[in-house]
């Protein structure tokens, strides 16, 4: 397991939409730290320290020890709600997690060895289908990213979840099928030379059918003997 990140938070003793105010104001944000069958604890950290963590890319599948005071929670972040003009944090969900508990995460998918696809090379795209896949696994085995290996894949190919080697205890919460997660798609001049070829190729097929029986009735006619023709 990876080494747990400690966030220093300060206990708030009032809930309520002032109290979460006056935090803000004095550049903190609310949050809350539910579950294990416990009351809810209300905190709050430090914006600052808060959006770093959350810069990092890997905030919400992973897990953190929350200190306040002499005390530590962990947790997994379940939610982080931001303001919608100048984009900071302004309220944060915790998890309360153990070693043995199981929880549900969306993990980001990383494509590696793009030089060593054969279809990539050729022009091809990588048409990436999930960016994240959602996972079940224990909280202290949540895998930072989902790594898809591009090595010799041609044009055409997929990517299924089948194909991707999960860490044992981990699963994808989709079972009923083998889900795509990319695709290596055929370059757009490629398809765009390949949709006019089938198009000449059709109208040919239809002048060909509509000259057949004009050929056939000249043919015919050289083959009339002299003499007949129409009656006057």
């Amino acid at each position: 397991m990876a080494e747990i990140s400690i966030i220093p938070a300060d206990r708030r003793e009032r809930a309520g939409k002032g109290p979460a105010r006056a935090a803000r104001r004095a550049g903190r944000v609310p949050g809350v730290i539910y579950g294990s069958k416990k009351e809810p604890a209300l905190v709050s950290l430090e914006r600052v320290a808060l959006d770093k963590e959350l810069r990092s890319g890997t905030f919400l599948t992973s897990v953190y020890d929350v200190q306040v005071g002499d005390d530590k929670e962990r947790v997994l972040p379940r939610d982080v709600q931001f303001d919608p003009v100048t984009d900071w944090p302004i309220h944060v969900d915790f998890l309360r997690v153990s070693a043995t508990t199981t929880v549900t995460v969306a993990v980001p998918v990383h494509f590696l060895n793009e030089e060593r696809s054969p279809g990539l090379k050729r022009g091809g795209l990588l048409n990436v289908v999930r960016h994240e896949v959602e996972l079940t696994c224990r909280a202290d085995a949540i895998p930072s990213t989902i790594e898809v290996d591009l090595s010799g894949l041609e044009i055409g190919d997929s990517i299924h979840i089948s194909t991707i080697a999960l860490p044992e205890g981990v699963s994808p919460t989709i079972t009923d099928r083998d889900f795509t997660v990319a695709t290596i798609a055929a370059p757009t001049v490629v398809r765009e030379e390949a949709a006019e070829e089938a198009e000449a190729v059709e109208e040919r097929e239809l002048e060909e059918g509509v000259e057949a029986p004009e050929e056939a009735a000249e043919e015919a006619a050289e083959e009339k003997p002299k003499g007949e023709g129409a009656k006057e």
